[in-house]
């Protein structure tokens, strides 16, 4: 069962290896327990395509070992649903989250505050 979804920014973290606590929170769970959203798959690999980190060969390790989950009819109801923000990715993140039960790992807690219902943790402090 997912409990728990890595938005783009802390993926990105725990790619880098310089946030050594992240990596030891997400293997600490079971398999299937944390995993990465199509939705912020999308985000990092399109900064990957333009240059960005991490490297197409870091994503893709990255991917392999955190089960995707895609974004299905549910997601896209609760997405309807929500207050309009200017940052997209993270209200379809939000739905998502919203629609399977699962709480969502950021750096920005901010982004998600105004989400009803929504649970957030932050695992780079």
């Amino acid at each position: 069962m997912i409990r728990f979804l890595i938005d783009a920014d802390s993926a990105i973290y725990a790619m880098s290896g310089d946030y050594e606590v992240m990596r030891q929170r997400i293997t600490s769970f079971e398999p299937g327990e944390v995993a990465f959203s199509v939705i912020s798959y999308a985000e990092v690999a399109h900064g990957t395509y333009v240059g960005k980190p991490p490297s197409p060969k870091t994503l893709a390790a990255f991917v392999k070992a955190i089960p995707l989950v895609a974004f299905g009819e549910d997601a896209a109801r609760n997405y309807a649903k929500l207050p309009f923000k200017r940052a997209r990715f993270d209200r379809l993140l939000a739905a998502h989250a919203l629609s399977i039960g699962a709480t969502i790992v950021t750096n920005n807690e901010a982004d998600f505050a105004d989400v009803p219902g929504l649970k957030v943790e932050n695992w780079t402090v």
